[in-house]
């Protein structure tokens, strides 16, 4: 349930965070993914760090589709408890994996990790990377952490692992799993995640084909990608522009 009554606001770093309209962003962005099938179910997780120190978050509840979550679904979690204290409520591997990354990381506020169709058929590849081949996949160049060690499904110590390798990047590539993206906010976040599938489906497809790829050098790959990074100050206009349509066509995701 919402932490409270009436309209819930946290200071964080200095910048007050409306803990309602943070539930109604994320339960936005679930519904959304699952409009762009790029979700896997009741698989999956997004979170959102509501304390200073990362340490509690909201996630969504093992069981609930992505095109039903509502606001009020969203759990309220502390990275310092084990997935014991919440029973079946909770998805181990969404603890282990979300709680050692607000943990370890308390500048990330916001992830997102899915196993969207063409993001994880490039985790599966022996490399990897996204190349530069399109506007689109400028934007991720030389900013995503790859990792390709692997080591099962995210449980305990696979989960504090993963947690290590962000660096100073909003992205991580996890090699035969999926990716997340971490930033300040739900936009910023599912905005990053929505166009880093788009890139990898134009990057494989183009792949596919078995001709020579047109790869942008890397120079003009990041002049683009600084200039993507002037344009995530206007990411809240994509989400604002989903809220529109489900506000219209599915109110109750703000319940």
């Amino acid at each position: 349930m919402p932490l409270g009554g009436g309209h819930n606001e946290l200071i964080m770093s200095e910048i007050i965070v409306d803990i309602d309209e943070a539930r109604c962003d994320l339960a936005a962005i679930f519904r959304w993914t699952a409009r762009e099938s790029m979700h896997e179910g009741i698989a999956n997780h997004f979170s959102y760090a509501v304390s200073d120190d990362g340490q509690q978050f909201l996630m969504n509840p093992y069981g609930v589709h992505f095109s039903r979550i509502r606001a009020s679904d969203l759990l309220l979690l502390d990275a310092r408890k084990t997935p014991s204290d919440y029973g079946q409520k909770v998805d181990p591997t969404a603890w282990w994996i979300h709680g050692a990354m607000h943990r370890n990381n308390p500048q990330a506020r916001c992830i997102v990790h899915l196993h969207s169709h063409y993001a994880t058929a490039l985790s599966a590849l022996k490399d990897p990377t996204l190349l530069p081949v399109d506007q689109t996949s400028c934007r991720f160049f030389n900013r995503v952490a790859v990792d390709c060690g692997f080591d099962g499904m995210g449980l305990d110590d696979e989960a504090e692992r993963l947690s290590t390798i962000l660096g100073n990047k909003r992205m991580v590539m996890m090699g035969n799993h999926g990716f997340m993206t971490v930033a300040e906010t739900p936009a910023l976040a599912f905005d990053l995640a929505y166009y880093y599938e788009r890139a990898c489906q134009t990057y494989l497809t183009a792949k596919s084909t078995n001709l020579e790829l047109s790869v942008i050098p890397d120079k003009i790959a990041e002049k683009t990608a600084k200039q993507w990074e002037v344009q995530d100050q206007t990411v809240n206009q994509h989400l604002a522009a989903i809220r529109r349509i489900l506000d219209n066509e599915e109110p109750e995701y703000r319940l």
